[in-house]
């Protein structure tokens, strides 16, 4: 049975993105979801913005962290929220537009099809990343590739951050005992997914560069990646 439009929690983790935050949250608002706007104390006023939309919007909520922890965390708390508020099927976006809101039925409709977790892919048959320049494509797939090898992942875009989980599905992988705090947390979750053989489908997406605001990732989040996915793939190994 397709889910209720209002039973679907769209949670968007923000750090200074008062340049994009209404027009990505009108954006998902056009389908009928629910907007979990979760800001980690923004020096832009990116919270501000927030509670004005929140007030604007019976669909938008504000969830006001007190200090920049991760994506890991910010997700993690932000399910909490979503699903104490009654949300059954949980989505995680970008706020910059990287992740296309038209995108989300389709992922929706993954999850209605019986996937536990559905996964926006830029490395399956349509998806595609036409912004980025050659270096950048290279260390992604890179990156993809190592997670794969080191933890067998049957899934081809493991460092995705476009995903929809079924509620139930989602309170298995308990993103609050996660130990990756940035990127290395959508492959933490994919681990933990397959670990605890989740249906897992891959929906084709188009990933573009933001237009606006300044991107969070940085060396410090490259490190831990790579650091955790070995640490990781050699305790599986060796256990």
């Amino acid at each position: 049975m397709p889910a209720d439009p209002s039973s679907v929690a769209v949670v968007i983790p923000t750090y200074n993105e008062r340049e994009n935050l209404e027009a990505i949250v009108t954006a998902v608002l056009r389908h009928g979801y629910r907007v979990l706007i979760v800001d980690d104390n923004s020096p832009d006023g990116t919270g501000q913005e927030a509670d004005r939309l929140a007030i604007e919007h019976d669909l938008v909520a504000v969830l006001h962290r007190s200090s920049k922890e991760g994506l890991g965390p910010a997700y993690a708390a932000g399910f909490r929220e979503a699903v104490a508020a009654g949300a059954m099927v949980l989505c995680e976006m970008d706020a910059d537009f990287s992740h296309d809101p038209s995108a989300l039925p389709s992922m929706i409709a993954a999850i209605d099809a019986g996937a536990d977790v559905a996964i926006g892919s830029r490395y399956v048959p349509g998806g595609s990343t036409p912004d980025w320049p050659l270096r950048r494509k290279i260390l992604s797939k890179g990156g993809n590739m190592y997670a794969k090898l080191m933890l067998r992942l049957p899934v081809n875009d493991a460092t995705a951050g476009f995903r929809a989980f079924r509620k139930d599905a989602l309170a298995r992988l308990h993103p609050d005992t996660c130990l990756a705090s940035g990127y290395a947390f959508q492959v933490e979750m994919a681990w933990r997914a397959v670990q605890e053989n989740l249906a897992i489908t891959e929906v084709p997406i188009t990933f573009r560069d933001r237009t606006a605001g300044t991107s969070k990732m940085g060396l410090p989040i490259v490190l831990e990646a790579m650091w955790l996915v070995t640490k990781w793939g050699l305790t599986r190994r060796f256990r």
